[in-house]
């Protein structure tokens, strides 16, 4: 093996290694949640790995990632600690958030991770001011912002979009068309639904659709776009068609999504479609792919042994970090 072929090797098991990590720490935040250790809202990105790994893993460590609720997985793909991802999930001292986020609201500055967000499409004029605060500042930077296909018919997505586009932000927007906005078929809410990426053409800004479930299209997707964007050519937007195995929130059953088109979706499971595609191009041994789930199976059982152990917030943490206003 060459030692280029080496570096191919080593990044695309890195890659593997994160999705099957999201995946397993999706699957025990679901069973967390079912014995009431995690508490309110929890939305789990099982499906949609592909994309936030195959984006994330062409950024550079001073790039910004913003997200929506479903940030578990994007968390983990900039590199967040899963111990204290679980922490945080579980509202214990120890997280990401100091136990006073939750799923919803995962942080992590050092990572330049800035904060999964409750409120449909409301990171996204959170992103255009970091954007615009990198172009003028940290100008090795840019930004990727994760949104849903339901967070487009939003007011704050347009005038997001426009503001990108006329200050020419090094702002990257990845839609994560899962087809469903909670419960609401795509089809029967966006005019443009089998063309969204096109909607950045009223912007002037270039846009692409990419396979969500490939690992392989993604990364080169994102490897375009980012690179256009470093060169100067202003913000990109780009469409990753995918699918969330679960529904909207654990509490969702999913019963208006019809059988057969869950079981096409199931069927191209962005981990198995990997696993195939090493395999047969003698990229990797099963041996090895085997190996990557003992790791990953130990870190979970370490995240969630972390939670458990870890203290709930000391009282006096309902003071801290509140913005005081001038009092006038």
């Amino acid at each position: 093996m060459t030692t280029e072929q080496q570096i191919v090797k080593d990044q695309v098991l890195r890659r593997y290694h994160k999705m099957v990590l999201i995946r397993e720490f999706e699957g025990e935040s679901y069973r967390q949640y079912m014995q009431k250790n995690i508490r309110g809202f929890l939305h789990v990105y099982s499906g949609q790995e592909a994309v936030g790994v195959g984006i994330i893993g062409e950024l550079e460590p001073q790039d910004y990632v913003i997200s929506h609720y479903r940030d578990h997985g994007h968390a983990i793909a900039k590199g967040s600690d899963v111990n204290s991802l679980m922490a945080e999930l579980f509202g214990k001292s120890t997280g990401t958030s100091r136990g006073k986020g939750g799923s919803m609201h995962l942080f992590d500055v050092e990572k330049r991770f800035m904060g999964g967000h409750a409120i449909v499409a409301g990171q996204i004029p959170i992103a255009v001011g970091l954007a615009l605060a990198t172009k003028e500042i940290d100008k090795k930077a840019i930004v990727v912002c994760f949104l849903g296909d339901g967070a487009m018919q939003e007011g704050e997505f347009h005038e997001s979009m426009n503001l990108a586009s006329i200050w020419k932000l090094p702002l990257l927007f990845v839609i994560e068309n899962n087809l469903y906005g909670m419960g609401a078929d795509v089809a029967q809410t966006l005019a443009i639904h089998d063309e969204i990426y096109k909607i950045a053409n009223g912007y002037k800004m270039e846009s692409a659709k990419v396979d969500g479930m490939d690992l392989f299209e993604v990364q080169d997707a994102g490897q375009k776009a980012i690179g256009l964007i470093r060169s100067g050519e202003g913000p990109y937007l780009l469409e990753a068609q995918t699918y969330r195995f679960r529904g909207h929130s654990i509490s969702d059953p999913a019963k208006y999504r019809p059988e057969i088109e869950v079981s096409y979706w199931m069927s191209r499971d962005p981990i198995k479609l990997l696993q195939a595609r090493l395999i047969k191009e003698d990229i990797v041994t099963q041996e090895e792919l085997d190996e990557i789930h003992k790791v990953v199976e130990n870190e979970i059982v370490e995240a969630v042994n972390f939670a458990e152990k870890s203290p709930f917030p000391n009282a006096d943490e309902l003071y801290t970090n509140i913005v005081l206003g001038s009092g006038e």
